[in-house]
């Protein structure tokens, strides 16, 4: 039995404006039939632009928000339903620099905090214990969180999440805007709790993140999901083709538009153009020995353009993940 499934879920907002007499209302679709399916014991990234609908999503699967239409099963119990038995179930750490009390210590708030979990009084002190050392907070649990940096709080978000032990925990962005080291702290945790057998969700605007942690991904834009796999699966879907960039002298975005046209490029676009007149076009090119003679051959009637140096490399989850955003189908995000 999956651990989590969705099925055509939908969320509409509802907005109001004008006078009493005059009262004008307003659909705004966050959601526009998304379906998914997390394997137990999986690492499931869900990957977006800002107002994508990720965290409209998250908020439905964690109990927090009422869909409009659709389904939502977490081990097989209806969320909508039964939201109680869900959360029996479940951890969410929805970030940021709030919801603790700032004055009490770590260990006080995670006591308070495993109170309203109702985690077993004889069980309160290893549990709080366990999931701060499992943040690496063991050696702050009894300074006050107010003098706790923003990357000690989330981890605190955290820890918060595991204290009654769930099976599934949902991540919204955990590392966002901390510092390297912080958020390599956090992603040492999710990798801990997948090797003890979580089922996690995270959503993440960093890539390198996605890819070093996720076994399976979804890209998700204006409240639809447009693909999902692993990430061999997303390039494919891209078709992103091998990646070059060309840095030439003495043009400009013509350059852009003649490789565009070349047979073989899937897509061309300028990166830089500097005050040394040196342009950098980024390429998808479908073949790695044809791609020096297409730059050549393309630019070869521009005689005002100097190729400086051409490098290929293998398409990253980054590349791929532009590439569905940017195909996919246009209009106000969600």
């Amino acid at each position: 039995m999956p651990a989590v499934v969705a099925n055509n879920l939908s969320r509409i907002y509802r907005s109001s404006s004008g006078g009493f007499f005059r009262k004008k209302t307003k659909d705004f679709e966050a959601l526009r039939g998304v379906d998914l399916e997390i394997p137990q014991g999986s690492l499931f990234g869900l990957l977006g632009p800002n107002g994508a609908g990720k965290t409209t999503t998250v908020r439905i699967l964690t109990t927090l928000l009422v869909p409009t239409g659709g389904s939502v099963t977490i081990q097989g119990i209806d969320a909508v339903a039964e939201p109680h038995r869900v959360r029996e179930r479940i951890g969410y750490a929805l970030g940021g620099d709030k919801g603790f009390y700032e004055r009490l210590s770590a260990r006080d708030n995670l006591r308070f905090f495993a109170d309203l979990y109702r985690v077993a009084a004889r069980d309160q002190h290893k549990r709080v214990d366990h999931v701060l050392e499992l943040v690496n907070l063991d050696d702050r649990r009894d300074d006050r969180v107010e003098g706790y940096s923003r990357g000690m709080k989330q981890r605190l978000h955290i820890a918060r999440s595991l204290l009654h032990d769930p099976d599934i925990i949902f991540l919204d962005e955990p590392t966002n805007g901390l510092d390297p080291l912080a958020a390599r702290d956090i992603r040492q945790a999710v990798k801990q709790l997948r090797t003890a057998g979580k089922t996690i969700l995270l959503t993440t605007h960093y890539m390198f993140e996605a890819e070093e942690l996720c076994d399976r991904l979804a890209v998700i834009n204006h409240g639809k999901i447009i693909t999902e796999g692993t990430s061999r699966d997303l390039a494919d879907a891209a078709q992103t083709g091998l990646v070059a960039r060309v840095e030439c002298r003495g043009a400009t975005e013509a350059v852009c538009e003649r490789l565009q046209a070349a047979a073989g490029v899937i897509s061309a676009s300028l990166e830089s153009l500097d005050d040394r007149e040196l342009v950098t076009v980024r390429l998808s090119v479908s073949s790695s020995a044809k791609a020096e003679q297409l730059v050549t051959q393309a630019l070869d009637e521009m005689t005002d353009v100097q190729v400086l140096h051409l490098s290929l490399r293998e398409p990253t989850l980054e590349d791929s993940y532009i590439a569905l955003v940017s195909q996919a189908d246009g209009g106000g995000r969600s």
